[in-house]
Formats: structure tokens, C-alpha cells, sequence
């Protein structure tokens, strides 16, 4: 597939970019290198080639999930202006 200058204008039309003449070439020359390169990447035979959903078989340590620290919630709220109920109080700033 190859776009051609038309269709680069007609892009950015829809994309909403306004593109000069010497833009929509260069453009036009990067699109082109792209979609070539799809067309090769297509054209590999990748029968009885697996799909990975990695590309190295490890597997990911985990850590267990328990408490590592200690609720420091009143000391933190003790510093505070204002605070209720483990909230902290701040004043009113849309009417």
C-alpha cells in the first residue's frame, strides 16, 4: 500500500493539522517507509510460530502482602491545623 500526496492532505484534514506542501513530502515519504515496512513484516510466513505473552520465560517474584509499617495517621493529623475524624480540615475555596 502507498499513499499518495492526496491522501496525506486528506489526513491531516481529519487530524485537524494544517500541513504545507514541502510538510505533506516529507510526510508522505515517512508514511509510505512505515506501511513498507508493515507490508514486509506481513509477508513473513509465521505458521506454527507460538505467540508469546513474554519474550523470556521468567517468572515474576512477588512479596507477600502483609503490613509493613504502622499507622502513623494521628501523629500525622497532631501537626495539622485542622483535622476530624481522620480528615484533615482545609477552608473552603470554590463558592
Amino acid at each position: 500500500m502507498s499513499l499518495t500526496h492526496d491522501d496525506v492532505h486528506r489526513i491531516a484534514r481529519l487530524a485537524r493539522l494544517e500541513l504545507d506542501d514541502q510538510e505533506a513530502a516529507a510526510s508522505l515519504e515517512k508514511l509510505n517507509g512505515i506501511f513498507g515496512l508493515i507490508e514486509r513484516m506481513q509477508a513473513v510466513d509465521t505458521a506454527g510460530v507460538e505467540p508469546l505473552y513474554h519474550p523470556q520465560a521468567v517468572a515474576q517474584r512477588l512479596r507477600p502482602d502483609q503490613v509493613t509499617e504502622s499507622d502513623r495517621r494521628d501523629a500525622y493529623q497532631a501537626v495539622a491545623p485542622q483535622a476530624e475524624d481522620g480528615l484533615y480540615l482545609v477552608p473552603k475555596v470554590i463558592e
